[in-house]
């Protein structure tokens, strides 16, 4: 007996419900199909299935055997996967969502080098702050900034994403430069909508009581805002590293810079991922390089 074939023949007999649609799916004979079940059954010992004439029901034996086989199979077919995949290459529609911001600043020229290392891989890029359902919305893989939650997905950290609170040298020549977050009450806070708590709470209660801010759901424009001197301003260093390395913005508060995000790279599956995905995730790994090239300012 192949072990392998009777437990493809057992699982499509409980997904398909009768031997008959388990040997069409299978392209295979009914009589053969419940061969491999008995054998299957005489080999364990025990009873899998219990048949009518119209319907198969899984004993308890079978319920907890399914789980195991499924899970089995999935693996043989994923290495099979990954080795054919060394023979045909990445190829077909990669569907991405990423970040407003990050995606205008810092993914033109990574998905053109990707792309010209994967010449079949075709590109479907969808810029979104909003955190999108991978499955629901058909993505392949999502970037995504901030300290992820455990959830079902499947996530690689691709770079450190560094906060700093930052102003133009005008705003803080006329209003002053804090030392400490005390120091910050009369400043204005531009203040990023979306943000996750950790980054910039410490300004909010800060400012408390102090001049009205400007909210935005979008950090290149609250950064523009910090240049032209409108007020400090809490962004990643992938938005206002540029600005600092040219000296139109300056670092304040950095003995209190608030912890840093991460650069994630996340996706719905482990088993069986398509080549297209694989590849790009693998690219994607030191791909910024360590620090990120977005540092470079602070080296």
């Amino acid at each position: 007996m192949d072990r392998i074939d009777a437990m493809r023949a057992f699982v499509t007999v409980n997904a398909e419900g009768s031997f008959t649609r388990a040997a069409e799916r299978l392209d295979t004979s009914p009589q053969l199909v419940s061969k491999y079940v008995s054998k299957l059954e005489d080999h364990l010992g025990v009873r899998l299935l219990n048949r009518t004439t119209r319907k198969v029901h899984l004993t308890e034996a079978g319920e907890r055997y399914l789980q195991r086989a499924k899970q089995v199979l999935d693996d043989i077919d994923d290495m099979e996967n990954q080795l054919g995949d060394l023979q045909s290459g990445a190829r077909g529609l990669l569907r991405i969502s990423a970040p407003v911001s990050f995606a205008t600043g810092h993914m033109g020229k990574l998905l053109h080098d990707f792309q010209r290392a994967h010449p079949a891989v075709g590109i479907d890029l969808q810029l979104n702050d909003r955190k999108v359902d991978i499955v629901e919305e058909g993505f392949d893989v999502a970037l995504r900034i901030g300290q992820l939650k455990s959830s079902s997905l499947i996530a690689r950290r691709i770079a450190p994403v560094r906060l700093v609170s930052c102003a133009s040298p005008d705003y803080l020549a006329t209003h002053g430069t804090p030392a400490r977050p005390e120091d910050l009450a009369g400043h204005r806070y531009l203040r990023y909508s979306l943000a996750e708590t950790v980054g910039g709470r410490f300004l909010e209660d800060g400012l408390r009581g102090g001049e009205s801010t400007l909210v935005g759901n979008n950090g290149d424009v609250l950064a523009q805002a910090a240049i032209a001197g409108a007020g400090i301003v809490v962004q990643p260093t992938f938005i206002v590293g540029r600005a600092i390395a040219e000296g139109r913005l300056r670092v304040v508060l950095a003995d209190f810079e608030p912890e840093p995000l991460g650069l994630y790279a996340v996706y719905a599956h482990r088993q069986l991922l398509a080549s297209k995905v694989r590849c790009f995730i693998d690219f994607l790994d030191g791909y910024f390089g360590d620090p990120p090239t977005w540092d470079e300012w602070s080296r």
